[in-house]
């Protein structure tokens, strides 16, 4: 029997269907990026120089509400004997940044693979060594 590898021309066929469905599946969605037209055109929800008025207007008087919510409720926190105390303040232990588990966990899954593939290696080595 000889050595040589050798490709059946529907195994052949089969590699480059699948090479040009992988291939597609990459490039369609990075084609959808370029644009044909470089000028945008107006659409629908385009506003006039007027709708921006009133935006510009509408954002201005919810900001002056809002703050003006802000100030009565620090003036009914204060009438009351103070100002809330809430988080650390309280006596809540601050947040810690604590990754210890996260290294515990990838030092065990690397040990895993790396005797997993000592294992393997062994098999195969006596598999060859028998015969």
């Amino acid at each position: 029997m000889s050595r040589r590898l050798t490709l059946r021309p529907l195994s052949t066929l089969r590699i480059a269907v699948l090479t040009g469905v992988a291939a597609g599946a990459l490039l369609v969605p990075a084609t959808a990026a370029f644009a044909t037209d470089p000028t945008p055109t107006p659409g629908a929800t385009d506003s006039t120089s007027a709708d921006k008025e009133a935006l510009a207007k509408k954002k201005a008087e919810d900001a002056r509400t809002l703050k003006e919510a802000e100030a009565r409720k620090a003036m009914e926190a204060q009438k009351r004997g103070g100002y809330p105390r809430g988080g650390v303040a309280a006596g809540e232990a601050p947040a810690k940044d604590d990754n210890t588990g996260t290294l515990i966990g990838s030092a065990t899954g690397a040990l895993l693979l790396a005797g997993a593939g000592t294992y393997v290696l062994r098999r195969r080595t006596t598999a060859r060594r028998e015969g």
